[in-house]
C-alpha cells in the first residue's frame, strides 16, 4: 500500500466521526453506508487509498481541526454498494482550510509530527507499560475474565504513546487532546496520569469485591 505523501501540504478527503479518534499505527474498521462516503471511498480506492479521520465535536457538532490520515488496507464491497473497510492510521494532520464540503469534505491539510525527543524516554515508557499491566490485571480480576497484554507492544516511545492512547475507551475528548500533543514525553506523562488514576480506582473496587466475597 502507498503511504501518505511526504509533501507538507495536500488536499485530503475527510471523514468526520462522532467519538472516534484515530492514532498512527492503530487499526480502524469502518462500515460505509452513506452515499456521500461511499463516493469518497470509491474515489480514494482509485488513487492513494488515503483519507482523513476527524472527530466530530460533541458540543459544536463540527469536525475538529486535527486528525489522522487513514489508509485503506482491505475492503469488501457488499451487494448494495455498501462497503466494509479496514484502515490503519498513518500521519497526523491539521486542517488549514476546506476545499469543499459537498458531496463530502475535502480539506487542505498539513502533516504534523512530534517534536524531536529530548532525553531518554526509556524509563518513562517502561513506567507507562507497568501501570498499563496493572490496569489490565485488575480489570481481568474484576471482570472474572482472562485479559492479557499483547506481546508486541511498540518499542518506540512515540509509537507506544500512540498505542496506549488508541486503546483508551470512553474518553474521546482526552484522546483528542493526546492526538494534538506534539511532544512524546508530554503524551506519555499524561497517559501515566490517566492510567494511574484508573489503576487506583480499580484497586479500590478490587478491595471492596474481595471484602464482600470473603464475608459471603
Amino acid at each position: 500500500m502507498s503511504a501518505p505523501s511526504s509533501i507538507a501540504v495536500r488536499e485530503l478527503p475527510l471523514f468526520p466521526l462522532p467519538e472516534v479518534v484515530l492514532f498512527p499505527g492503530r487499526p480502524l474498521p469502518l462500515h460505509i453506508f452513506e452515499f456521500r462516503y461511499r463516493m469518497m471511498v470509491n474515489t480514494i480506492l482509485e488513487s492513494d487509498r488515503c483519507f482523513g479521520v476527524l472527530m466530530r465535536d460533541s458540543a459544536s457538532k463540527q469536525p475538529v481541526s486535527i486528525g489522522c490520515c487513514a489508509e485503506v488496507v482491505e475492503h469488501q464491497r457488499l451487494p448494495d454498494d455498501r462497503l466494509n473497510v479496514l484502515t490503519t492510521g498513518q500521519r497526523r494532520f491539521r486542517v488549514l482550510d476546506y476545499v469543499r464540503k459537498k458531496p463530502f469534505y475535502v480539506g487542505l491539510v498539513e502533516w504534523l509530527d512530534d517534536e524531536p525527543v529530548q532525553g531518554d524516554l526509556t524509563d518513562l515508557a517502561a513506567t507507562v507499560t507497568d501501570v498499563l499491566q496493572d490496569v489490565v490485571r485488575l480489570s481481568a480480576k474484576l471482570m472474572g475474565q482472562a485479559i492479557e497484554m499483547p506481546d508486541d507492544l511498540p518499542d518506540s516511545p512515540t509509537d507506544l504513546s500512540y498505542w496506549v492512547a488508541g486503546n483508551l475507551y470512553g474518553v474521546a475528548d482526552e484522546q483528542q487532546s493526546l492526538l494534538e500533543m506534539q511532544n512524546t514525553r508530554a503524551r506519555l506523562e499524561r497517559e501515566e496520569e490517566i492510567l494511574t488514576t484508573t489503576r487506583n480506582h480499580l484497586a479500590a473496587r478490587t478491595v471492596i469485591k474481595d471484602t464482600f466475597e470473603s464475608r459471603s
